[in-house]
């Protein structure tokens, strides 16, 4: 296992700033997604690990500065997202490609492929071509490959995305347990909240070339820094409150429509005074028809989105603003009807006014 250090990273093409002055680490064994919209960096920083782009900036593989190291010889195993495999190969030729390079001797390469087709329960398709296999199939046949060069990092780039739900939901599982088997250091890059979520040890969310947040999923999805990381990780209702004052680690403010409430500021400075934005998940509020305790708004139901085991309820509050609620079946909901909207205190969180790590 290996760590990797990205220090000061940054790539321009011609004018355009791709990775501005970005610093990472990945830790020995850990698993790392790298999360953001389409063309915020990510792919290009997977690249740089690599070395497949040109960058200004340090990279150290496993305590070894690699910027002057070609690609070949930084001992990386990476899968693309159309997985790349050979058509004209077999599985068992696809995966032992590499070690032929090597030189490996046929004796030790064929059981080296043997053992990696078993961890990725591929035995039985040794011998068929890639258009003979399912998406998921293709998938494990080009991780197998990049393991069998015994890598000291694996990077992975959207290998998932060309998948259907209930395949990726299944192959998610399968690739976060054979990591953990195997204990490689893995960078994932993904553009799929839910993905990175369920699949991370540690989370890099991205946005026009900077890095936005760094945290476990739970920091990232319960404490997001700035307005973009909490709507980008799920949903967020995003709320804007005058300070009146303090209270311990929490903001006394005044909410139009709702009166006074207490805001968490997780640890976050503020001046005290002015306005602060804080944010409070869909599935924290609550909505009845009569008044509830607890911070409170009324409005008016405008949408309700029926999803099998709950249902999003869109309201149109009395201040104009319109909110999302996750809602358990069970309460029906329709347009129009008029209801109160209300959370625990505890469920507020500030938003910082720009991105931290």
């Amino acid at each position: 296992m290996a760590g990797v250090d990205i220090r000061g990273v940054s790539v321009s093409y011609g004018e355009n700033l791709i990775l501005d002055d970005v610093s990472l680490r990945l830790d020995s064994g850990e698993f790392v997604a790298v999360l953001g919209p389409s063309g915020c960096g990510k792919t290009t920083l997977l690249r740089v690990i690599a070395g497949f782009a040109e960058y200004r900036g340090s990279v150290e593989i496993d305590g070894r500065v690699c910027d002057a190291v070609p690609p070949h010889q930084r001992n990386i195993g990476i899968v693309f997202q159309d997985y790349a495999l050979f058509p004209h190969k077999t599985v068992g030729e696809n995966v032992a490609f590499g070690l032929r390079l090597r030189r490996m001797p046929r004796a030790a390469a064929d059981a080296k492929v043997e053992e990696l087709l078993g961890l990725l329960q591929l035995g039985p398709m040794r011998d068929r071509y890639p258009s003979q296999l399912s998406g998921g199939q293709r998938q494990r046949v080009a991780i197998a490959r990049a393991l069998a060069v015994d890598p000291k990092v694996l990077l992975l780039d959207e290998p998932l995305s060309a998948l259907d739900k209930k395949l990726r939901e299944e192959m998610q599982v399968e690739l976060r347990q054979l990591q953990q088997r195997v204990g490689i250091t893995t960078m994932f890059v993904t553009h799929d909240q839910e993905e990175a979520l369920a699949l991370a040890d540690k989370i890099v969310v991205m946005d026009r070339g900077n890095i936005c947040q760094i945290g476990t999923p739970s920091e990232i999805y319960n404490r997001p820094v700035n307005h973009f990381v909490a709507n980008f990780i799920g949903k967020s209702n995003i709320f804007e409150a005058s300070i009146c004052g303090r209270e311990g680690d929490a903001l006394i403010c005044d909410l139009p429509g709702a009166g006074r409430m207490a805001i968490h500021t997780g640890g976050r400075s503020t001046d005290g005074s002015g306005k602060v934005q804080f944010f409070v998940r869909p599935e924290r509020l609550v909505l009845t028809q009569s008044e509830a305790s607890g911070e409170k708004l009324s409005g008016a139901v405008r949408h309700v989105v029926y999803l099998g085991a709950h249902q999003n309820v869109h309201v149109a509050l009395d201040t104009g603003q319109t909110i999302e609620a996750q809602l358990l079946q069970g309460d029906t909901w329709k347009p129009g009807d008029r209801v109160a909207v209300s959370w625990a205190p505890e469920d507020t969180m500030m938003l910082a006014g720009k991105s931290e790590t």
